[in-house]
């Protein structure tokens, strides 16, 4: 499993120390050691309760690969196959990217000023021969991870019940949904960086 006393965010941007980037990230130390200590509470915790490292893996690969940043669905694509997850399961996950990439976001605002942004857009939903390689628990889970990261206007009872529904606890569905949050930020803190490593002062 990935080591956790290494910044994952320094990794993925390739950061080393004594550097103008290590010196921009050490101005913001407790965001720092925050961000990392998330990765370690919902990326690896000594606990995983109902959500395990795999299926947490899982998610994180397909959110990086919704999100098209290949460096970090890639640092994820072998913490699942860390996790001990078969070629098959690696390989759905691949196709799920595949097949629910979209541009996004979508989405509906409530009724008033802000209407004319609403935008209409794909929902995902996994097909049947995936949905059996995925297992129903992975397949809900990769479902309501779609709305979140390309739908969070939409957000509705009917894809906390589909969770419901698959054997998720409430308890799992909080913990899966702050990892989607978690990741989303973490994507673009990285983004950030990586454009100030090519656009030096």
């Amino acid at each position: 499993m990935h080591p956790t006393e290494h910044d994952v965010i320094d990794t993925l941007v390739g950061i080393m120390p004594d550097t103008t980037l290590d010196a921009i990230r050490a101005r913001r130390s407790e965001a720092r050691k925050h961000a990392q200590l998330s990765y370690a509470g919902l990326l690896v915790p000594e606990d995983p309760g109902g959500v395990s490292l795999q299926e947490r893996f899982a998610i994180a690969a397909f959110v990086a690969g919704l999100h098209g940043e290949a460096q970090t669905t890639a640092f994820y694509a072998e913490g699942l196959k860390s996790s001990g997850a078969s070629d098959a399961l690696r390989a759905a996950i691949a196709a799920q990217v595949d097949a629910a990439k979209a541009a996004g976001p979508y989405g509906r605002y409530p009724k008033g000023p802000l209407s004319v942004e609403d935008e209409a857009g794909p929902i995902h939903r996994v097909a049947g021969d995936a949905r059996a390689a995925l297992g129903a628990r992975l397949a809900a889970a990769l479902e309501h991870t779609h709305m979140l990261v390309l739908h969070p206007r939409d957000a509705a009872a009917a894809s906390l019940q589909a969770m419901l529904d698959a054997g998720w606890s409430t308890t799992d569905i909080v913990v899966i949904s702050q990892l989607v949050s978690f990741l989303t930020f973490q994507i673009r803190v990285v983004a950030g960086l990586r454009t100030l490593a090519s656009h030096p002062a």
